[in-house]
């Protein structure tokens, strides 16, 4: 009860709320930023193994095809001469046989084909209408003319570079022993910088797409981002708005996801936090009223006390005492109120309702000079907090009694319905108005006869959080038409781990030894 209106600043909700002077990366911004990255990691690895798997598969095939072209030289190597009578007979001239081999091919498109005798350039296709003509690529030329017939790579597809262009080829050498001194090659060549070209544009052409593709999905997801981001900048501009004098504020909720929920729970956290702080400037605005009163009393008293008049002290000091004495009482009711939501508040365990009952009787009889009677007591064990049940039954019975005139009849008595337990009191007073019935479970609230006799306004509100804590309900009885005055009031409370047991039907009962 020590905090008061400024203990909002402890539960974090400040006056006003700073707002932040530095420029800072939004969760819009954060949440783009993730989201073009992702896409233009995926896009990229997308198109880059595509890339590597077409060029790969151009590579596949002109080495295909150069190793079709160097079968076919074996092939013709092998089938030999065509003699005079049209037989085939040995190869006599490395020359002739290369000319054969190069007429008998036909280049495919950005592809190359050449003879070479002792290092120098011989002969190449006559239909050179999609072929390249090796012979006009001097460094080509003169790298092919320092190979030797000994290469172990002569029948293997390589790269190589110049300066007009990267070429994919096979240079095997040839030679016969009828024609000994004489050293061929028959050469191969592709293109691979023309041939990969189309794949070039073709990644070209995507790159271009998805860079368009990443700047319209950008643009949509930032007003896809910022719709759904939309609860988050409304919940921030209200908990701005926030305060702790102004806890009226809330979000409207739409929507079933998860930043619905979240928007739900602030506006109950702020409907909570709103009654907590109310509860909390009410608390202390009532006993400050009721703290104010004694101390005047107290005061006026001391101020007007005549130190030298015997009677005059010791009726100021009993006047003093009967005040701290309320004072007391009022701050141990305070005390239980303010620990009402307390887990611990209420400790159940197995308690005999019978025995509980003519113990209350018994605690009673030395409330006032009232006829106790118990109508009817509950024989069944019932997991409720027995100390707690006892105050709430005894603030009960002390209200019949401050409200009911001595010698009357103060009736109590516990039972069993539909698997609750009920303990209820009636007495003989004047009964509760009806324009009083909503409102006099509320702290510090006192019906006229209460104001009377200066009572603190507490019994019932800690009634009503005793039978709360035990998730029950306290409430009251009006008697029957005809019955006469008075009223009851009844602890409903729900009495887990009942175990069934019988209800008697009493007149005046002495407790049981």
């Amino acid at each position: 009860m020590r905090n008061g209106p400024a203990s909002g600043r402890a539960l974090g909700v400040p006056s006003e709320a700073p707002r932040a002077t530095t420029s800072r990366v939004t969760v819009r911004g954060r949440l783009m930023t993730a989201v073009v990255a992702l896409t233009a990691a995926a896009m990229t690895v997308a198109g880059v193994t595509g890339l590597a798997l077409q060029l790969r598969a151009t590579d596949a095939r002109i080495d295909d095809s150069l190793s079709r072209a160097v079968t076919a030289l074996r092939s013709t190597q092998a089938e030999g001469q065509v003699q005079p009578d049209g037989s085939r007979g040995p190869w006599t001239s490395v020359q002739a046989m290369l000319r054969e081999a190069v007429e008998a091919r036909v280049p495919a498109e950005h592809e190359g084909m050449l003879s070479m005798i002792d290092g120098t350039f011989d002969l190449r296709p006559a239909d050179e209408t999609r072929a390249i003509r090796l012979d006009t690529d001097e460094e080509l030329m003169a790298w092919l003319g320092g190979l030797t017939p000994d290469d172990p790579l002569s029948d293997v597809p390589r790269t190589v570079r110049t300066s007009v262009t990267e070429y994919r080829l096979v240079a095997v050498p040839v030679s016969l022993e009828a024609d000994p001194g004489v050293a061929g090659m028959f050469v191969v060549a592709s293109d691979r910088t023309a041939q990969n070209a189309g794949v070039w544009r073709i990644f070209a052409t995507y790159s271009l797409v998805g860079l368009v593709a990443l700047a319209v999905t950008s643009l949509v997801a930032w007003f896809v981002v910022g719709r759904m981001l939309r609860p988050v900048r409304v919940l921030r501009d209200t908990v701005r708005r926030v305060t702790e004098s102004d806890l009226s504020e809330r979000i409207a909720v739409r929507g079933k996801d998860d930043l619905s929920d979240l928007a739900a729970s602030v506006n109950s956290m702020l409907a909570r936090l709103e009654g907590a702080f109310g509860s909390q400037r009410e608390l202390l605005d009532d006993v400050g009223h009721e703290l104010r009163t004694p101390l005047t009393i107290v005061r006026g008293h001391l101020e007007l006390l005549d130190p030298g008049d015997e009677s005059d002290v010791r009726a100021t000091q009993s006047l003093a005492l009967d005040e701290l004495d309320r004072m007391q009482r009022l701050v141990d009711d305070l005390v239980t109120l303010a620990t009402a939501d307390r887990p611990d508040f209420v400790r159940r365990a197995p308690v005999d309702v019978g025995r509980l009952t003519d113990d209350v009787l018994e605690k009673a009889r030395g409330l006032g000079e009232r006829r106790f009677v118990v109508v009817s007591r509950a024989d069944v064990m019932a997991d409720v907090d027995a100390q707690r049940v006892t105050q709430a039954w005894l603030q009960l019975l002390a209200n019949a009694v401050r409200f009911s005139a001595p010698g009357s009849t103060v009736r109590l008595g516990s039972e069993v319905s539909a698997g609750r337990l009920l303990v209820w009191v009636r007495d003989e007073g004047p009964g509760v108005p009806r324009d009083e019935e909503t409102r006099i479970f509320e702290r510090f609230h006192r019906g006229q006869a209460d104001r009377v006799q200066h009572g603190a306004g507490l019994g019932l509100p800690i009634v009503a959080a005793i039978a709360a804590a035990h998730g029950g309900r306290v409430f009251l009885e009006h008697p029957p038409p005809g019955a006469g005055p008075g009223v009851g009031f009844v602890l409903d409370l729900p009495a887990v781990g009942l175990v069934d047991g019988e209800s008697e039907s009493l007149e005046l009962v002495e407790p049981r030894r």
